[in-house]
């Protein structure tokens, strides 16, 4: 970061700007380096199982949720087979190849043994017709709570609930032991979608495997924001009245438009949302069931992410058009669509908003503590202060959020909902989620240490001069 540089004697003002501005100014050139393998997004419930399996263990290994020997993936197909992990291969390094394929008549296909723990995938497709992808792993937050035998309160961010269902808990059995199997199965027989293991992990079930993986990343993401809120604070849950209240209140989608064009700076802002939608999801700045990202077009008309649609396999075709306060026809935009049209309507110089959840800011979102930037310059400069607002601010109707937000106040928290930035260029956005991020880790991992002294108020008012007020 330019901040980082020690510049000698009495340092030039002019010197600094230049750093700042060249680092703006290069956002577009960046933008063609932001993910790899972007040339061609594939819908991932149209591939092959192994192909399906591989991605998502990699999804999960690559966010540090499992190990390298650690947990396992399957998927049942319609003639009954199950392809699943197999046992003792580098979980960071699996290929389509690798995954085993166990048949309907139990003939095994494939170049290493099944998954030892494949006794209780088989348990629960026997018990649970169903479901027809099974996701095991080890997750940090989750294997802390089975191992003080807790389960996490999904009521702590508004939409794991729904997401999730009620989780059930499976007492401890031997690893890869029938008696294991039969453990679990009873759980899932009493409709459990996801369990926590005593002593071991979790396991989770899903229609398909995307389905599986959304339920896995939010549970897990419940659980970190949890620990995270209880190093700062104390976690507040919402009701199952205000969860079902803000199901409510969600309104109708916009009317469709008659006609839709898409010309070429349309279809560049595609591109841009996928990349960044993508790279926030690796970054584990968002999760599969939540994150909506938006940016202007031209006047008050923008892209935005679609609502239910996973955000890992998120597509370009797949971004909705907004247009004269018209949806583009056959699709379902972001159901915080009428908040970014307000916010477009009121702030002429935002041109991109990323609404989402990440789990250090989360832990300031549910615990009501400040969430205080003055820990180094560059944060208070994107950030300034960042207020919090109550849950149900973001509800339809609501103008709270779209009056306080402008260029010099560009970011807010939603109680057990979300975070909310806002910038000019997409990537400019992005990175102010990228500080924000790490700031609110820098001050959760302070909390043992010490109390955060913060930038005095005269610091403050050198760096607004210096950076700011131009």
């Amino acid at each position: 970061m330019f901040l980082d540089y020690e510049i000698p004697g009495d340092y030039s003002r002019k010197f600094i700007l230049s750093f700042f501005n060249l680092r703006l100014n290069t956002y577009d050139h960046i933008f063609t380096t932001i993910t790899k393998n972007m040339n061609e997004i594939l819908n991932t419930q149209l591939m092959h199982p192994r192909d399906q399996i591989t991605m998502i263990i990699g999804r999960i290994y690559k966010r540090g949720l499992t190990t390298t020997s650690g947990g396992n993936i399957s998927v049942i197909d319609d003639d009954g087979s199950i392809w699943v992990t197999p046992s003792g291969v580098d979980k960071g390094s699996l290929s389509p190849t690798d995954i085993m394929c166990v048949k309907k008549d139990g003939t095994i296909v494939g170049p290493h043994k099944p998954s030892s723990e494949f006794p209780f995938h088989k348990a629960i497709y026997d018990i649970r017709p169903d479901i027809k992808a099974i996701i095991h792993a080890h997750p940090p937050a989750l294997v802390s709570f089975s191992i003080v035998r807790e389960i996490p309160n999904t009521n702590i961010i508004s939409q794991a609930k729904h997401i999730c269902g009620p989780i059930g808990y499976a007492a401890y059995e031997l690893p890869g032991s029938n008696a294991l199997g039969v453990k679990i199965a009873q759980q899932f027989s009493k409709g459990f979608m996801a369990i926590i293991m005593e002593n071991h992990g979790t396991v989770l079930g899903g229609t398909d495997l995307v389905d599986a993986f959304q339920r896995f990343e939010t549970l897990e993401f419940c659980a970190r924001t949890i620990l995270y809120g209880k190093t700062i604070g104390v976690p507040y849950y919402l009701t199952d009245k205000q969860i079902d209240e803000f199901e409510t209140q969600i309104p109708e989608a916009f009317p469709e438009m008659d006609s839709v064009s898409y010309p070429s700076s349309e279809r560049e802002k595609r591109m841009e949302i996928c990349k960044i939608v993508h790279r926030a999801c690796e970054q584990g700045l968002m999760i599969s069931s939540y994150g909506t990202v938006s940016t202007r077009w031209y006047d008050n008309n923008f892209l935005i992410t679609p609502t239910n649609v996973p955000r890992w396999d998120l597509q370009i075709e797949d971004v909705v058009q907004i247009k004269d306060g018209k949806r583009e026809p056959g699709k379902v935009p972001s159901r915080a669509t009428w908040l970014h049209q307000e916010i477009y309507n009121r702030n002429p110089k935002i041109n991109s908003i990323i609404l989402t959840q990440s789990p250090y800011l989360m832990a300031f979102g549910v615990t009501q503590s400040l969430f205080d930037v003055r820990t180094i310059p560059e944060s208070w400069i994107f950030l300034q202060d960042v207020p919090s607002l109550a849950f149900g601010s973001h509800f339809q109707g609501s103008t709270e959020i779209p009056a306080i937000l402008s260029t010099s106040n560009p970011a807010i928290l939603i109680q057990n909902d979300a975070v909310l930035i806002t910038g000019d260029k997409l990537l400019q956005t992005f990175d102010r989620l990228e500080v924000a991020e790490f700031s609110a880790k820098s001050l959760v991992m302070s909390t043992p240490i010490g109390r955060m002294v913060p930038i005095n108020n005269q610091q403050v008012e050198e760096l607004r001069k210096v950076f700011l007020d131009k």
